[in-house]
């Protein structure tokens, strides 16, 4: 879809070029697949499966962590090749659901329509995630999300994972825009504590994951119910002088 030439969007009166968002959790609920290839590679290693309860406190790291803490919640310590085998097995499983068109992650409610609203109005898009990138793009052409994305940062894009900022100040040097014209939008900690240290403002939603943590009770700039109430918040200015004008 062809952006539109539009008002300047903004953020409490801020002039804004990007928003970046979080995918596990913000996006789309992806703990069940998640949950389905944790167990399977646990099962090779003579480990117990985790429940759904237990997974979706455990997401939000990256898979190495997702693996030591499953391992550990069954009093298992883990030396650095095991992990790294696991992990392995772990991708292997999660890859194979996509190919094979099993997956069941969804998009949360409002997240095609808010996609779609701020790319319309020219916002500059990516998803910044500790997933690694060929999953998460995977997941957003199959869900047929990618359309509106502009750029994917996975989990081993750069050097260092949420919670540290290197993968937001990434993003926005590629999106070229700078952290002070740029939206967070996420559901646990991490996200929070990556976005204060890159200096971008950063609004969440509480249905998330958030390891196991009430999301309301993050310490972010706003929380909204769902996307859909994402675009009035960054366009509700264009649509008012669009109006004026007609």
């Amino acid at each position: 879809m062809r952006r539109r030439a539009q008002s300047q969007p903004r953020w409490r009166g801020q002039p804004l070029d990007a928003v970046l968002f979080d995918l596990d959790g913000t996006l789309l609920d992806t703990a069940a697949d998640i949950g389905v290839a944790l167990n399977r590679a646990l099962a090779e290693f003579r480990l117990q499966p985790t429940p759904d309860s237990d997974v979706r406190r455990m997401i939000g790291r990256g898979s190495p962590i997702l693996i030591e803490r499953a391992a550990a919640a069954q009093g298992r310590a883990l030396d650095q090749a095991t992990r790294a085998a696991m992990v392995e097995r772990f991708f292997h499983h999660y890859g194979a659901l996509q190919e094979n068109e099993e997956f069941r992650a969804r998009p949360y409610e409002g997240v095609s329509e808010a996609l779609r609203s701020l790319y319309g109005a020219g916002l500059r898009t990516a998803v910044v995630t500790n997933k690694q990138e060929r999953f998460a793009s995977g997941l957003l052409e199959r869900l047929q999300l990618r359309e509106w994305v502009d750029l994917v940062v996975g989990g081993d894009s750069c050097e260092r994972r949420k919670p540290d900022p290197q993968p937001l100040i990434f993003a926005c040097e590629r999106l070229n825009s700078p952290p002070s014209r740029t939206l967070m939008v996420g559901d646990s900690i991490n996200d929070v504590l990556a976005a204060r240290a890159a200096r971008i403002p950063v609004v969440c939603v509480p249905y998330g994951y958030n390891e196991g943590n009430d999301p309301r009770e993050l310490p972010c700039d706003a929380l909204i119910e769902n996307l859909s109430q994402l675009p009035p918040l960054l366009l509700t200015d264009i649509d008012a002088r669009a109006e004026v004008s007609t």
